[in-house]
């Protein structure tokens, strides 16, 4: 029994008596999967939104196997390029700029009884616009609407205030122990070659299968140069990042054949609801990359960042999910003491034209109309807005206008 599933009967009660909730689950409780299909109970599909492609299309396959059907029937999945729904499918799972869509095409959500966030702790501006939007554009006209804020180390009472006083339910995390090492950057070392060397003492060391937390694809090409020809023969190196077609995600996933391990070299997009079948340990390089606007310049860049604590807690979670592991930190313990909480909104350091465009389409004018966790940022709107009035994509009330449209 995974630990979210004594909590799910407090979870429907509350969704029945206030159709507002927050969900506090840590790693490897199980929310995910677990999750959608206790509330088929209830009236209407369940939409349950994840940041990722990858994680979407995992969690539907492993719900959909778990009830012995094939993905498409009761339980489906919509991503940017594929579709796996049919007429009888009742929970959908989809990345979040397919809900900002379907209000697009229906502000009133016909057909939808549920929606979930999960992951929000991640704080996308994707989905604090989902959010916003639900609890006021589709407040307004749906309230029997059930919302669900599933998160693994947000501060659940400032989203539970947001939704007027929703019931915050908190479940215990994984069962099992993760031991933590720190191996911290020798000065000189790249970030690549300390990594490498990592892998290969630790596949020495352990057993079971690893996965390698990088910035970027450019460091997990290096790495994976690295220990081409270096590595035991039974082990194999998968990468794993957004770029990368389905198969070769869902590759980097899969189940070691018998007799062999595997090294999944991954970016963040393993960092959450996503389990990787025989990984024990996690090797992190303590490190990210996100886009940061600039109001000024009207530039987004890419930043190497160090992660934060509820990050660093996420990815050595992962060598927790089925079994003990071990979770090595390439930083110190000083290095470690010093890491912020939690992400930043990416609300407050993005470009926020397309959030601009999003806004009008649906009639929002003023941001303020809408109940944010994070307001946008006065100033990167005001820049969003103009550069779209000078594309002739709204007008100079900031009405969308044909163009725009």
């Amino acid at each position: 029994m995974l630990p979210i599933e004594p909590v799910l009967p407090e979870l429907r009660r509350a969704l029945e008596a206030h159709r507002r909730a927050v969900l506090i689950a840590p790693p490897g409780a199980g929310k995910t999967t677990r999750v959608p299909p206790a509330l088929l109970d209830a009236p209407g599909k369940i939409l349950m939104l994840e940041p990722r492609r990858l994680a979407a299309r995992a969690a539907a396959r492993w719900m959909a196997r778990e009830r012995g059907e094939a993905v498409g029937a009761t339980i489906g999945f919509r991503v940017r390029g594929e579709s796996r729904v049919g007429p009888t499918t009742r929970i959908e799972v989809v990345t979040e700029g397919i809900l900002t869509r379907m209000l697009h095409h229906d502000p009133s959500l016909d057909g939808i009884g549920t929606i979930i966030f999960d992951e929000f702790h991640e704080r996308s501006l994707i989905a604090d616009t989902g959010l916003a939007l639900v609890l006021g554009a589709t407040g307004i006209l749906r309230d029997d609407l059930r919302v669900l804020v599933m998160s693994a180390t947000l501060d659940g009472a400032a989203v539970a205030a947001l939704m007027h006083d929703a019931p915050v339910i908190e479940s215990v995390g994984r069962s099992w122990p993760v031991e933590t090492r720190f191996t911290p950057l020798a000065t000189g070392t790249s970030i690549e070659s300390h990594l490498a060397a990592v892998v290969r003492d630790t596949l020495s060391r352990e057993t079971g299968s690893l996965l390698v937390f990088l910035p970027g694809a450019g460091e997990i090409r290096r790495v994976a140069s690295l220990l081409a020809d270096r590595l035991p023969d039974d082990v194999t190196v998968h990468a794993l990042h957004g770029t990368l077609p389905a198969a070769e995600q869902d590759a980097a996933i899969a189940p070691a054949p018998a007799g062999k391990r595997k090294v999944v070299l991954a970016t963040n997009v393993a960092e959450t609801s996503l389990t990787i079948d025989g990984i024990r340990v996690v090797i992190d390089s303590g490190y990210e990359r996100i886009p940061r606007f600039s109001p000024r310049n009207g530039m987004t860049r890419l930043e190497t960042t160090r992660i934060t604590r509820a990050s660093a807690d996420q990815r050595s979670g992962r060598a927790g999910r089925t079994g003990p592991g071990v979770a090595i930190r390439c930083w110190s313990h000083v290095e470690d003491a010093a890491l912020a909480p939690t992400p930043r909104a990416e609300i407050l350091d993005a470009d926020l034209a397309p959030l601009v465009l999003d806004l009008a389409a649906l009639d929002f004018i003023d941001p303020a109309e809408l109940p944010w966790l994070d307001p946008p940022p006065a100033a990167a709107f005001a820049v969003g807005r103009e550069l779209l009035q000078q594309l002739g994509a709204l007008d100079a009330a900031g009405r969308l206008t044909s163009h725009g449209r």
